[in-house]
């Protein structure tokens, strides 16, 4: 089943995100505070802190896809994993390498978070509207 693999594999980049996002923070706060500004050292921070929120947001379209699964949600899981890798993968950049020039992306990778939200609780309140509340129950 097509919506069960997406499922699947929208929670698996979640968790990979997520624990990729406290490894990053903890090399932030330990390893990075000596040898980064406070400025670069925020901007890591923000980094690590919307990769997890995002990391979040692609275990809810996980639980999701399976939920409603006639909504195409997967398109919202995708928009997640764009911004991540734009919005949060442009600041570590910024951070690390001092390539003040990638913060340019940094908000198509925000455009990628807004629309994927937008579209997660368009779809949800489409179908919660007409009231079919996702998969039926069997009895």
């Amino acid at each position: 089943m097509i919506s069960r693999s997406l499922s699947q594999r929208f929670l698996v980049l979640g968790t990979v995100f997520a624990g990729s996002a406290v490894a990053a923070g903890a090399f932030g706060a330990h390893a990075l505070k000596e040898i980064l500004d406070a400025h670069s050292l925020q901007v890591f921070d923000t980094a690590t802190r919307y990769q997890m929120y995002h990391a979040f947001g692609l275990c809810i379209v996980s639980w999701a896809i399976d939920r409603y699964p006639e909504q195409r949600l997967e398109q919202t899981g995708w928009l997640f994993t764009l911004g991540i890798l734009l919005f949060s993968g442009s600041l570590y950049v910024v951070a690390l390498a001092g390539i003040r020039w990638m913060g340019a992306v940094t908000p198509i990778g925000g455009l990628a978070f807004l629309a994927g939200w937008i579209l997660l609780g368009w779809r949800i309140w489409r179908v919660t509207a007409r009231g079919t509340g996702g998969k039926s129950e069997t009895r």
